[in-house]
């Protein structure tokens, strides 16, 4: 039995090291505003990250359709039986895909080959099965659209948890009809162009081509009476007012998924599914890095000097923070457990604070020669200022350097 594994670019592998590999590579779609690119193949990974950056959007994508999948398989088996077939092989290097159609190459043909065989039963049925996409006389069950909802939170939310009330425009089941489509009492009928499948199969030698059913508009029904209230849809436009919990330790571009809150099926068909992306505000304070926050702690010049003892602010409120004497601008203080909490483990991050030593200003005459004493006292001793004598040392030693 021979084997092919048929991938998309969901697996994390690239286009080269699938084809290294000897993998079928099928690539997802990648929409940036109205422009759609297929990952791996027309947009790389580093390409992914510009776009991101150039349009300030986040993107959408759409998996592998069933459609996209069935040619794929149909290739692999065409080329599995030409390629087992040395006459077909040479047939198909001379004609193409014509070598096989009926009466295709003079009218002969190759009688057994893939000119007799109905590919659109084959795979048809199959990916009806597999997908839900309806094999043939069967009414197809569309699932309602997926929906998605952007909501913007405060960093206190996001850390602490919420319930938020949204409202949401989506596509329901029509009440008036129940989601039938008819009025009550009209007759509902089998299409009979379609036989209820609501797609019309067409087939030219070893294509098969599908397309939406003209009569019933992929519905699969033939409707005596429409209802009026949603002209024969089976559903309607309306506003729907959701609550919608948001767990402690949420980040931006986390979805919460709501399940059978999207749009209704067709055909009565279960509803889709909504999303709920989170977008973090800005903080005035804290800048937060995974479960980490981080803000910054002005101090006095005499206090980073001399050491003390001050507040600083954490989501839980006010913390006393010991400041050691000889304290430099930069150094950083770590305060564990005030961060955030991991929404998968529960383990709390760390708060931590960078001090910034904060310059006197709008001194006075008496202030500002008692820091002209304090200067001159200091004058011609390095041990008071190591960093200072460091560089300047390094700064001589390179004009030194230079002029060798």
């Amino acid at each position: 039995m021979s084997v092919r594994i048929v991938v998309d670019s969901a697996s994390d592998l690239t286009k080269e090291r699938a084809d290294e590999m000897q993998l079928d590579y099928m690539p997802l779609k990648t929409i940036f505003g109205e422009t759609e690119y297929l990952d791996g193949v027309t947009l790389s990974h580093r390409e992914f990250y510009e776009k991101l950056i150039e349009c300030g959007t986040i993107p959408t994508t759409s998996q592998v359709s069933p459609h996209d999948f069935e040619e794929k398989f149909k290739e692999i088996n065409e080329a599995y039986e030409v390629l087992g077939d040395a006459e077909k092989r040479a047939a198909y290097d001379q004609y193409g895909h014509a070598a096989f159609e009926q009466g295709g190459m003079g009218g002969g043909g190759f009688g057994g080959g893939f000119s007799g065989a109905d590919f659109g039963d084959i795979f048809g049925d199959m990916f009806g099965d597999i997908f839900g996409g309806g094999g043939r006389g069967r009414q197809r069950v569309v699932r309602g659209e997926d929906l998605r909802y952007d909501i913007q939170i405060t960093l206190e939310e996001a850390v602490k948890g919420t319930t938020k009330d949204i409202q949401i425009n989506t596509l329901a089941h029509c009440d008036s009809c129940d989601g039938t489509g008819a009025e009550k009492g009209s007759k509902v009928e089998t299409c009979p162009s379609c036989h209820g499948s609501g797609r019309i199969r067409r087939q030219q030698g070893f294509f098969v081509t599908e397309a939406v059913c003209p009569t019933c508009h992929g519905s699969g029904k033939k409707i005596e009476k429409p209802c009026k209230s949603c002209h024969g849809e089976g559903r309607v436009h309306k506003k729907k007012n959701l609550s919608v919990k948001i767990p402690a330790g949420v980040d931006t571009g986390n979805q919460l998924r709501l399940s059978g809150e999207g749009a209704a099926g067709e055909n009565g068909a279960p509803a889709g599914d909504l999303y709920v992306v989170i977008h973090v505000k800005e903080h005035h304070i804290f800048e937060r890095d995974g479960n980490n926050l981080y803000c910054e702690v002005p101090i006095s010049f005499s206090m980073a000097a001399l050491g003390g003892e001050i507040e600083v602010p954490t989501l839980d409120g006010k913390v006393k923070l010991k400041i050691p004497a000889e304290t430099q601008t930069g150094k950083l203080f770590r305060m564990r457990g005030k961060g955030v909490s991991s929404t998968r483990s529960g383990y709390a991050g760390d708060l931590i604070c960078r001090v910034v030593i904060e310059t006197p200003v709008n001194l006075n005459k008496e202030q500002k020669e008692l820091l002209e004493k304090l200067e001159e006292s200091l004058k011609g001793q390095k041990s008071h200022s190591p960093k200072s004598s460091s560089f300047l040392d390094g700064v001589k030693k390179f004009f030194d350097n230079l002029g060798k």
